[in-house]
């Protein structure tokens, strides 16, 4: 209605389908390609995992992903001002006439996406190998998708919930009694995990389709930090035209087990701070590999070391999990049972504590000085970081490195709140005293301000 009313061309899924966040961005890059035409964005309007009634609005510029937080700022603020002034000076037409002007373009997202798949996820071994899929889109933008992916490659995928409901009631509450479609949270994915033995992969998704849960025979859900080792190891053996000296991207707040398969196979580590934005430019130049956060994301290049999407993309990480179980026999979780014998088994926990306005910005002005001790739950410390090693930004926060292991403490950007992330390679023991020494940390920034 507004876009439209501003003689700006539009373009939708036909039959005015849903179409996911990474099909978005996958859309943006092909248009773009061709360097004559008018450059293409992208808007998303989703609650992602969060409660239904917590919707949002994404903006992908021309690069496809996820908009840099200038960006993301300045759509506030005007957003506010308009508000402010009830919509006051705002053009807007009828939904009717929208739809049939002739700045509305419907195009069949799905067939674009779904015919491209085969140029980064080896298609054709998931359907030879007969690999059964199920897949539960947590009544998601994607749902569509999972029958078109199935009938183009002749893939046996199963939906096993093909709800689509605003108020999405069909879900398990979360651990805290909330509807959250998290496909990370074994509380939310627990429809799929009880029907896990009548597949051979199960596929999970939230509902703009940026994150993927991965559900084995074998593990039942797997922690997202687990699994994207596993996949970032696969990748490195089974990609051979991926330039070796490309990066693989992962968030310093992501398992160390991701440093150790990039040390231990010879390849670059690239860690930003936490969000998938740090990740665009590299996946966008073909520079970074692999992108991907502790908290289900990731996406990857093609076969030929170009650029597939510059946002997450839970389709793909889903159907990887298909492609490892296909080419190797080994699902997903058995990979990473052999992963942890040769690299070590890490236990990871992250912290949510009440904090004030002020405390956050206490926390989010650490610098290298602010930590004086020597030595983090027994170990030499080993470095100190509030940069974060691989684009030297700023990681709003303060992470401290030891031979086994890692705390990382940082301000909520959203709620009133910060963070602990905590990771040992000892034992249960080691990752408490991490625990009581981090937090004893924040308390002495805290009792500093």
């Amino acid at each position: 209605e507004v876009l439209i009313a501003n003689k700006i061309q539009v373009c939708i899924q036909k039959d005015l389908g849903y179409t996911p966040t990474p099909v978005i961005s996958h859309a943006i890059l092909t248009q773009n390609k061709d360097a004559d035409s008018r450059l293409a964005d992208g808007i998303v309007i989703t609650p992602s995992h969060n409660p239904p009634q917590d919707g949002g609005i994404k903006y992908n510029p021309p690069h496809g992903g996820p908009a840099d937080s200038d960006v993301t700022n300045w759509i506030e603020q005007r957003a506010n001002e308009l508000l402010a002034k009830e919509l006051e000076g705002v053009k807007m037409m009828p939904y009717a006439l929208a739809l049939q002007s002739g700045y509305c373009q419907h195009i069949d997202y799905i067939q674009h996406y779904v015919d491209d798949l085969e140029n980064v996820v080896d298609m054709a071994a998931i359907a030879k190998a007969g690999i059964r899929i199920g897949v539960d889109p947590l009544g998601g933008s994607g749902l569509a998708y999972w029958p078109r992916i199935a009938e183009r490659y002749g893939v046996n995928i199963t939906v096993v919930n093909d709800k689509v409901d605003p108020a999405f009631a069909f879900m398990p509450l979360d651990k805290d009694g909330q509807i959250r479609m998290d496909c990370s949270s074994a509380y939310a994915m627990a429809n799929l995990i009880q029907l896990k033995d009548q597949f051979d992969i199960a596929i999970g998704n939230d509902p703009d389709f940026d994150r993927h849960g991965i559900v084995t025979r074998s593990g039942g859900l797997m922690n997202p930090n687990h699994y994207l080792a596993v996949a970032i190891n696969y990748l490195l053996a089974n990609r051979p035209d991926w330039d070796t000296s490309l990066a693989i991207g992962k968030t310093l707040v992501s398992s160390a087990l991701i440093d150790r398969v990039v040390a231990a196979r010879g390849r670059n580590l690239y860690e930003v701070p936490v969000g998938f934005k740090w990740f665009v430019s590299g996946l966008h130049k073909g520079e970074v590999a692999f992108g991907g956060e502790e908290s289900a994301g990731a996406s990857f290049l093609r076969f030929d070391g170009t650029v597939w999407s510059t946002d997450k993309d839970g389709i793909i990480l889903g159907l990887l999990a298909a492609e490892i179980l296909a080419k190797t026999g080994v699902d997903p979780y058995q990979q990473y049972q052999a992963l942890t014998k040769e690299l070590g088994s890490p236990l990871y926990r992250r912290l949510d504590a009440p904090a004030s306005s002020e405390q956050k910005a206490a926390l989010k002005k650490l610098d290298v000085s602010s930590v004086t001790q020597t030595t983090l739950a027994g170990d030499d410390i080993l470095a100190v970081l509030t940069k974060a090693a691989g684009n030297q930004a700023d990681i709003g926060g303060v992470k401290v490195v030891t031979r086994n292991g890692w705390f990382a403490a940082r301000p909520s950007g959203t709620e009133n709140a910060y963070k602990i992330y905590l990771e040992s390679f000892v034992d249960q023991a080691h990752l408490l005293q991490l625990e009581h020494d981090a937090k004893a940390f924040v308390e002495y920034v805290f009792s500093k301000m």
